[in-house]
């Protein structure tokens, strides 16, 4: 049977909690680690969220496997909840469903990404 993305997008989601900005903004403050996910030239157009852990795409699953040998130090532990930022939300969820996978059971991704959080009137910087 032929998968499309909607399918695989909607099992990505499925019984996952995805905080809003607000929510996001919250555990963040209070040690979640918030991962941008995005490509360089799109935080540079978009901008991007002061504090976040900038690890792109290509390369997340080797840097948050707390088990691997190319991690990250905060990448202590199975239970780290992690937050990840794409743009609008969608990247992320696929991203986020990958890092579960890899037994990082909290990680999930910000409901609406980083158009979202910057609609919230959250706080943003110039992309670099």
């Amino acid at each position: 049977m032929v998968t499309t993305i909607d399918d695989l997008l909607a099992r990505s989601r499925a019984g996952v909690h995805r905080p809003g900005a607000e929510e996001a903004f919250r555990a963040q403050r209070d040690g979640a680690l918030l991962v941008d996910i995005r490509p360089a030239a799109q935080r540079a157009a978009e901008g991007e969220i002061p504090g976040a852990l900038i690890i792109e795409r290509n390369v997340l699953e080797w840097r948050l496997d707390p088990t691997g040998g190319h991690r990250i130090p905060e990448a202590t532990g199975h239970d780290l909840e992690v937050i990840l930022v794409c743009s609008e939300g969608y990247a992320s969820s696929l991203a986020a469903a990958s890092l579960r996978d890899l037994g990082l059971h909290r990680a999930t991704d910000l409901d609406g990404g980083f158009v979202g959080w910057a609609a919230a009137g959250l706080p943003t910087r110039q992309g670099g």
